[in-house]
């Protein structure tokens, strides 16, 4: 439909080589958009950038570290002089310690923080120019179920997701005289490297979160490319300021 048509676009993914990142970068590219893939892991872009060009669009990989400021710039700075404007902003880099939080430094607190909150921050305020000029523009943040909930172990995490969905609130207040919406997705528990440490660190997480979940599975990062498409695409245009779970019913159930 022409109402999910992204042809021309250009979006970036950050954390987009692997992962939910790779699942909606290969969405909004299925849908037509071109791809920017800021990522850390050359290596691990590398074959994501492969695996996304199978869409038939144009895929740049650009070697980022989100939570510098100077990095994302720079960044920033070559999407325009590849593509010449910028569309859609996909906040989804991110880093988790597992720990109670007794046990953190206030070092790992930071890079928690900064890798997951401080980075939308940075990108969507330096991607904000470009948009304005384009006409419009949107941005999807990764906000997680642990902005709904709390955790023992994850105490950083959530507070970096926590503030996520609030940050999503003021860009969208923010900026939608400028014709830009802001809007936050939250994903339930997905397969990915991030994910899969957890069922090996957290006793008897697997059996819980299969039973909780409305669907009886885990997510799979295929099943993040319809938000993606939505909420970067002209079906989305009235919607801004908004925390949508993609969690298979997990958050509606109380058991």
């Amino acid at each position: 439909m022409k109402r999910f048509d992204l042809t021309g676009k250009v979006a970036i993914v950050t954390g987009g080589n692997g992962g939910i990142g790779l699942g909606m970068a290969e969405g909004l590219a299925e849908a037509g958009a071109n791809i920017v893939i800021a990522a850390r892991n050359q290596e691990k872009s590398a074959k994501a950038l492969e695996q996304v060009k199978r869409y038939g669009t144009e895929v740049l990989a650009l070697s980022c570290d989100v939570a510098e400021p100077d990095s994302v710039k720079t960044m920033v700075q070559s999407v325009i002089e590849q593509f010449g404007s910028i569309n859609i902003l996909v906040n989804n880099a991110g880093i988790n310690i597992r720990k109670p939080p007794e046990d953190l430094t206030f070092e790992e607190w930071r890079k928690v923080v900064s890798i997951n909150l401080d980075s939308a921050f940075l990108c969507s305020q330096a991607c904000y120019t470009h948009m304005k000029a384009a006409g419009g523009g949107k941005i999807l943040n990764n906000g997680s179920m642990l902005s709904l909930f709390g955790s023992s172990w994850g105490a950083p995490y959530s507070a970096s997701k926590g503030g996520m969905v609030q940050l999503t609130k003021s860009l969208a207040a923010a900026w939608a005289k400028d014709n830009i919406q802001v809007n936050c997705f939250l994903p339930g528990f997905i397969e990915t490297p991030l994910t899969e440490s957890a069922r090996t660190q957290i006793q008897g997480v697997d059996e819980k979160v299969t039973n909780k979940t409305m669907a009886k599975r885990w997510g799979q990062a295929e099943d993040m490319k319809g938000i993606a498409i939505f909420l970067a695409s002209s079906a989305s245009d009235f919607i801004t300021a908004t925390a949508i779970p993609v969690d298979g019913g997990f958050s509606a159930q109380l058991y």
